[in-house]
Formats: structure tokens, C-alpha cells, sequence
């Protein structure tokens, strides 16, 4: 199953939700995703497919056990209240309220880049990390918001799915909590049943992922592990450039099981 290229809306404001206000946040299209989804479709021929105006919540939350599951989207991972004041306290601001990226320089790159994070707190952090779907700048899916979360993700039917890859922002960012592990969307995906996961730690650029992820199923497909397919894709990435630094290839991890997609559990 491919969920990409959500039909995000016109520029609106977000209704708050709850406890968290996305009222700042915005998402752009994804110019390198179309891209990467005519080669999925060439690369898994029996994929069932949801772009553009498709690509809802609700169709996320009715998936029942696909082999693979991929995503293509803006992801976002939320401060703490707490990350938020020491945050604001140490640079003697306020923190800032719109989309943002991490505190490093990466080199210069061309097109759009995958959404990081947005000053939107929350104390629940099932809730400050998730994906952006069809309709999330209206605040409108369907029934939905567009906004899936990582709690909302652990309802997901993964049992059975060999593969969840999220082809987003901060996917794999969550908060350590002693004797919890990780909470964000990788364990959110672990608790549905998903048996690995590949996802990234910082935002990503567009095309440069659409590359990678291009490349990782074709070595996917023809028989290598999961893990092995990663690692040979970004070290072809690492020799070429330019899409040799790291910044461009690095920040995607696999998580789980690392053998082929026939192997067993």
C-alpha cells in the first residue's frame, strides 16, 4: 500500500486540537514525491495506491495488514512544554511559531525539504509526533483532521506488514522516558504489529530522499535484506556526488527485523 503526495489544501488556518494548536503550521507540496511514486508503481505492480485527495487519514486508519507499507508525506515532532521554556529561557526569547528545522547548517540544496519540527506543545508525547495526510492544512479529512498521530498510529492493522517505510521528516525522533524506551512513531508502528521500520531522524531533502527510496526498494525487490538494502543505497549515495554529504542519505535508519522480506520473524 502507497499513501503519498497528500492534497495538503489551500494556505488556512488549523483549528486547535485539543491540547495542541497546529494553528501555525502549514504544508507545502512535495515536488519530488510524484516522482517517486511513478517508480513504486513500477516497483510494486500489485501496490494499491492513494495519492492527491486520496491520501486521507481515514484510509491510513482502514489499511489491513499490507506486506509493505509506504509513506510519503511531511512528518513533524513536537517540543515538550518543558523543552519548550528551557528553550526560550537560555536564547531570552519566545519560541518560534512556525515551521522550522534543527539547529544545524546543512549544505545548500535545491527543492522542498520534508517538514521538522513546529512549536506546538503538548504533555502526551503520542501526540508531538505524526504524519501530515490529504486536507491537513483546512484541518479537514473526511471525518479526520488530516493529522494522523503516533497514538492514533497504534491502533493501525500492521499485523503481518513485513515493512513500514516513512518517507517524511523527524519520523524516528521521540522522547525517552526511563524504562518506556522511545515514544513517538516508532513505537507507535512496533505496538500495530510492523515488523521493521525505516524512517528518518532529521528533515530530509525532497528529491534526495526520493532517490534513496527509489533505490533501496529496487535492491529490496531483487532479493536483499532490508537492512543490507539501506546500507548499499546510501553508500552509493556517500561515492556520488551531490548527494555525497550525509545530511543527504544518513538521517534514514532501519528499525526491526533486518533479513529479507521472505525471511521469518
Amino acid at each position: 500500500m502507497i499513501v503519498a503526495d497528500p492534497a495538503f489544501g489551500e494556505p488556512a488556518t488549523i483549528a486547535g486540537t485539543g491540547t495542541v494548536d497546529y494553528s501555525q503550521v502549514f504544508f507545502e507540496p512535495l515536488p519530488g514525491v510524484s516522482a517517486e511514486v511513478r517508480a513504486l508503481k513500477d516497483l510494486l505492480p500489485r501496490a494499491t495506491v492513494f495519492v492527491k485527495d486520496q491520501a486521507t487519514e481515514g484510509a491510513l486508519k482502514h489499511v489491513s495488514a499490507p506486506s509493505i507499507l509506504h509513506i510519503a508525506t511531511h512528518g513533524f515532532f513536537l517540543q515538550d512544554r518543558q523543552s519548550a521554556n528551557d528553550a526560550s529561557s537560555s536564547s531570552g526569547s519566545r519560541p518560534a511559531t512556525s515551521a522550522g528545522g534543527s539547529n544545524r547548517r546543512p549544505p545548500p540544496q535545491t527543492g522542498a525539504t520534508r517538514l521538522g519540527r513546529f512549536a506546538a506543545y503538548t504533555d502526551n508525547p503520542l501526540l508531538r509526533s505524526g504524519l501530515a495526510l490529504a486536507g491537513a492544512n483546512r484541518g479537514t479529512s473526511g471525518t479526520d483532521d488530516g493529522l494522523l498521530t503516533a497514538l492514533e498510529a497504534t491502533g493501525l492493522d500492521l499485523w503481518g506488514t513485513k515493512l513500514v517505510v516513512l518517507s517524511a521528516c523527524d519520523t524516528g525522533v521521540g522522547e525517552v522516558r526511563n524504562g518506556d524506551g522511545v515514544y513517538g512513531l516508532r513505537r507507535a508502528l512496533v505496538l500495530a504489529g510492523a515488523e521493521s521500520q525505516m524512517m528518518s531522524l532529521w528533515p530530509v531533502p525532497d528529491r534526495s530522499t526520493s532517490d534513496l527510496m527509489i533505490g533501496f526498494y529496487k535492491r529490496l525487490m531483487s532479493g536483499d535484506g532490508r537492512g543490507d538494502a539501506l546500507r548499499q543505497v546510501q553508500l552509493r549515495m556517500l561515492a556520488r556526488q551531490p548527494h555525497a554529504h550525509p545530511y543527504y542519505w544518513a538521517g534514514f535508519i532501519l528499525s526491526g527485523q533486518w533479513a529479507t522480506l521472505d525471511a521469518k520473524p
